[in-house]
């Protein structure tokens, strides 16, 4: 009786001990992906280096369509993209809430309307630069939102030559990120998202990119 009671105590401990490994492990790899990703953020305000094709704004802050207009402005491309525009919004109207003269730039900037998330945006994208014939695009989203933002438009445009074009939002304090609960919370939600996203790759490819935005 006493070699059986043994025996389950003995098991019960080596359970224990096997999901406290896992734990660690699981903890361990999770810290270590976190502290990679907050390196691969990018902290430096880019220079516009060579022209490109398109320059591609993701919509999720005036900072973003601001700095797609300066560069298309500047003639750093032929045309803008701006992907996951809200319905009803048109070319004049975004250009006016931006205190940009419609006349200047509305001939050179379409908009895509069906875009919800980073995979629809890559998605909305790649239709359109394959029905302009386009090879090269700048894509400008916020910095801590680049690291997925590049996985999931490579993955849609895998010939796309894609230069990254952060802007850095003021609410987002990188240094001493710990400190604010709103960018830690920011920052790891991005990192699951991401984690998320490669898996969903890992898991199936994705399907062929069905035609999803509308020039204006």
């Amino acid at each position: 009786m006493r070699t059986r009671s043994t025996l389950r105590s003995y098991r019960r401990r080596t359970n224990r001990i096997r999901f406290l490994t896992a734990l660690l492990v699981a903890a361990a790899a999770w810290g270590g992906g976190f502290g990679i990703f907050l390196q691969i953020i990018p902290r430096e305000t880019p220079q516009p280096g060579r022209a490109t094709d398109a320059v591609v704004v993701l919509t999720g802050g005036s900072l973003r369509l601001e700095t797609g207009l300066a560069l298309l402005a500047r003639g750093r491309a032929a045309k803008l993209f701006v992907s996951g525009v809200h319905r009803g919004v048109d070319v004049e109207e975004l250009l006016r809430i931006s205190r940009h003269s419609p006349e200047s730039l509305d001939c050179c900037i379409a908009l895509g309307y069906t875009a919800d998330n980073t995979r629809g945006n890559a998605r909305e994208t790649a239709a359109w630069m394959m029905r302009e014939r386009f090879g090269s695009l700048r894509l400008v989203t916020a910095n801590y939102h680049m690291p997925r933002s590049l996985q999931e438009f490579r993955a849609a445009m895998p010939d796309i030559a894609i230069v990254p074009h952060p802007v850095f939002p003021a609410h987002v304090r990188l240094d001493d990120w710990w400190r604010w609960p709103g960018t830690a919370m920011l920052l790891v939600s991005e990192y699951h998202k991401l984690l998320l996203a490669g898996a969903r790759r890992l898991i199936a490819a994705d399907g062929p990119v069905q035609p999803a935005a509308r020039r204006t």
